[in-house]
């Protein structure tokens, strides 16, 4: 006789801890004594832990004391960059792109992609996330890396248009090749790097595709002031007016940063057909002194979700979507000059559902219920820092920590467990790292992969 559903073993059930839920309204709320019921990589149930007391499962984990939340999402990065973190500092944004990244990225093999991606997924699972959106070269290295460590990914092989109708080919055999990929964890995009290189014709090219193939698309786009004044003086048009004439906001599209998004470009953004979300990554934008960020309050405004990201090592440092969490919160107060915005309620709406729906997750991933993929972090909030609790949403943005991740779980399967690693060797990444870092950081060749010239 076969077991119902409530009798037959789990495979994870996690008990006893307060769980991070969404109402009907899509406001947050806390469920406290709780348990999560994990089957065939699915949350089965969120529960109390009375109603699970004795239920048998393969795996059970008593999380007493901690906060369950849906894994976070990296919604912009380029993971291989954490072989560049630290040598290209305290510079503007064309010198750090034409005298040192895009030099020694010409060097890069596709050895050194792998490593530097298998290192930037230890580190984020160490932090809490569970997906991440990557736009990078040598992609398929990526992928496999991916496949192997057990993390949840939407990739994209970028292209510039000097690499001739190559590029784009390639990102279109990339993204089919590996659409569904990992047992459907990999979900793949068309990657035009921005409108400042690839030209229009490309764009359009590529939004055709994207229409044909049914492919989102993940660019730069509007990233900082200056490039939609350059926009404006060369060509009469701003990016996000590029992307609208050549199709591009017709498909479903990820723009990364828009700090540069003015207000002008607002109407076309909500006018969109196709389904258009912001990537965010303020750290890099203050190290970079630019003096706008993104406008979270007004793409709020007109419906646009803004998800929270790191954008790559070489830029931010690290990929802790945390800290992007709270500095999110504490500039969007400062720019808008308003305390109440954005909420800690907010900011973790924006890290779980907001940031699932910006990479075209939001069915599957961002909210702990039934029938959504388990993709579950355990936060720790025993530590002098986070205590005494008087405000749970609080705590978690403002006083928790990346380290504060005790458990990460993606698809039902436990990457980390009470902060060791089970699925990255991270001492031999390091040493293999280490062993290639002399030939990869020589710039004594002049080859650069790009010009940066916006």
């Amino acid at each position: 006789m076969t077991p119902s559903p409530a009798e037959a073993p789990a495979d994870l059930i996690i008990t006893g801890c307060t769980v991070l839920v969404h109402d009907d309204q899509e406001r947050i709320g806390f469920e406290e004594d709780a348990a999560i019921v994990v089957r065939d990589g699915v949350v089965e149930s969120v529960t109390s832990a009375d109603a699970v007391r004795g239920r048998v499962a393969v795996e059970r984990i008593d999380a007493a004391g901690q906060v369950a939340l849906p894994g976070l999402v990296n919604c912009h990065t380029h993971a291989p960059m954490v072989t560049l973190r630290g040598v290209a500092e305290d510079l503007p944004i064309e010198e750090w792109f034409n005298d040192v990244v895009w030099p020694i990225e010409s060097n890069l093999t596709e050895k050194d992609v792998e490593l530097g991606a298998r290192l930037a997924c230890a580190e984020m699972i160490r932090a809490g996330v569970t997906c991440f959106a990557d736009h990078y070269f040598s992609m398929d290295a990526v992928a496999a890396v991916v496949e192997e460590c057990g993390i949840r990914a939407h990739l994209g092989e970028a292209f510039f248009s000097s690499q001739g109708p190559q590029g784009r080919e390639k990102s279109l055999e990339f993204a089919l090749r590996h659409r569904g990929g990992a047992d459907g964890r990999i979900t793949t995009a068309l990657a035009p790097h921005a409108p400042y290189t690839v030209d229009d014709a490309d764009l359009a090219a590529t939004a055709a595709l994207a229409r044909d193939h049914g492919l989102p698309v993940h660019l730069h786009a509007a990233e900082n002031r200056d490039q939609a004044e350059a926009s404006l003086a060369r060509h009469g048009v701003t990016p996000i007016e590029v992307l609208r004439r050549t199709g591009i906001l017709d498909t479903d599209v990820l723009i990364a940063h828009g700090t540069g998004i003015l207000d002008s470009d607002l109407p076309l953004l909500e006018a969109a057909d196709g389904s258009t979300a912001v990537a965010t990554a303020p750290r890099g934008y203050l190290k970079f002194a630019w003096p706008t960020t993104t406008p979270v309050r007004a793409l709020h405004d007109i419906g646009i979700p803004v998800g929270l990201a790191t954008d790559g090592a070489a830029s931010n440092n690290s990929l802790d979507v945390w800290e992007s969490m709270a500095l999110t919160a504490l500039v969007q107060k400062s720019t808008t000059g308003d305390p109440r915005w954005l909420t800690a309620r907010q900011a973790l709406h924006h890290a779980t559902l907001q940031s699932a729906r910006a990479v075209g997750l939001g069915d599957r991933i961002g909210t702990l219920a039934p029938g959504r993929r388990a993709d579950i972090v355990l936060v720790d909030l025993s530590g002098p820092h986070t205590q005494p609790v008087h405000d749970l949403a609080a705590t978690l943005v403002h006083s928790a920590r990346s380290s504060d991740v005790r458990t990460t779980v993606v698809d039902g399967r436990i990457l980390m467990r009470d902060r060791e690693l089970l699925t990255i060797d991270v001492p031999r990444v390091v040493r293999e790292l280490g062993e290639r870092m002399p030939a990869f950081l020589d710039r004594g060749h002049g080859r650069r992969i790009q010009d940066y010239d916006s």
